[in-house]
């Protein structure tokens, strides 16, 4: 199907382009009940650290008189195992959908991202990556016709109110201090290892490092960091975060425990299910009524059993799509 003749498509032309930007993936997050909300703060600061996406050159804007009916993004990174990953961001506005507009952006999408490829210069492996909430259907359909197929399967799961809290206790050599920068690093690092042999771990740099100092969910005050007495070493962490923009978009009071990981030599002594604890407790305090998080739901570090455990239930099933990346096919048909 081809688009409709008056929709034309376009390079992104600046920070001019946010606001409508905003309102097609507000829109399109609406109508696939993703529960995602942003605002034109959220996307400038996005925009503005971006490392590995040149947005000049990597998004592509369908555009329908004075409104964004959709638009894409590509960029690029690399796993710890060398395979070479390709994502994407693709939304279109509930009322331009069915006329060929994703599929033309889809086109443009593959694409650039051969020639992202390309220009790397390594030999592969190379692959398309796509993470589809359960509610995108349209877009789940799109990604299996051109050939895509489901990787991973990832859990949001969220706690429904901050009532009931177990008390679950600290393993004994272990305690929990209040978060000092000095300690950022160290909070960084031991995360980072904790995530090491984890499914498609990217392993870290140093302008990640900075980005993370600057964002919205760097919320040292909520986190519960566990040390390891005697060693002096981080064992555990749960950086916990409020999303104020999520919470004024989904008329909710949620809470997020996020970046929960434990070091494999404090491992299964229930420090996970202690630092959760404390996490819900620090939450309430702040005024959340309930909570949420993701997780792999192939976690082989029994995640999923120590969430359930803490009185957290699967609320979505989302997935990551991926599809080898064929260098030398042909360029750009957008």
């Amino acid at each position: 199907m081809q688009p409709p003749q008056h929709v034309t498509f376009r390079a992104f032309a600046g920070a001019s382009d946010f606001p409508a930007m905003v309102a097609c993936a507000n829109a399109s997050f609406a109508a696939d009940q993703t529960r995602f909300f942003r605002t034109v703060e959220d996307v400038a600061r996005d925009y503005a650290a971006f490392t590995q996406c040149v947005p000049q050159q990597d998004v592509w804007i369908a555009q329908a008189g004075d409104e964004i009916a959709g638009y894409v993004r590509a960029w690029h990174w690399a796993q710890a195992d060398g395979l070479q990953l390709y994502g994407q961001f693709a939304v279109v506005a509930p009322r331009w959908r069915r006329q060929g507009i994703g599929a033309r952006l889809h086109a443009w999408l593959e694409a650039r991202q051969r020639e992202m490829a390309a220009a790397l210069g390594q030999a592969g492996p190379h692959a398309h990556h796509a993470f589809v909430t359960e509610g995108e259907t349209a877009r789940a359909a799109l990604l299996e016709k051109a050939g895509y197929r489901p990787e991973r399967y990832f859990f949001t799961m969220g706690r429904p109110t901050l009532q009931a809290i177990a008390d679950f206790a600290l393993p004994a050599g272990l305690e929990v201090r209040a978060v000092q920068p000095g300690h950022y690093r160290a909070i960084w690092d031991a995360h980072a290892r904790a995530f090491h042999a984890h499914w498609g771990y990217a392993p870290p740099d140093e302008a990640d490092y900075q980005r993370w100092l600057a964002s919205p969910v760097f919320q040292p005050h909520l986190w519960q960091v566990a040390w390891d007495v005697r060693m002096n070493e981080v064992a555990g962490q749960v950086r916990t975060y409020i999303d104020t923009t999520w919470n004024a978009g989904n008329g909710r009071q949620r809470g997020w425990t996020e970046f929960i990981s434990v070091g494999e030599r404090w491992r299964r002594r229930g420090l996970a299910r202690a630092l959760i604890a404390r996490s819900l407790r620090a939450q309430a305090d702040a005024g959340m009524q309930e909570s949420g998080l993701g997780v792999d739901s192939e976690n082989a570090s029994g995640a999923l059993r120590v969430y359930t455990d803490c009185g957290f239930v699967v609320e979505q099933r989302n997935c990551v799509f991926r599809k080898p990346l064929e260098l030398g096919t042909p360029g750009r048909g957008a």
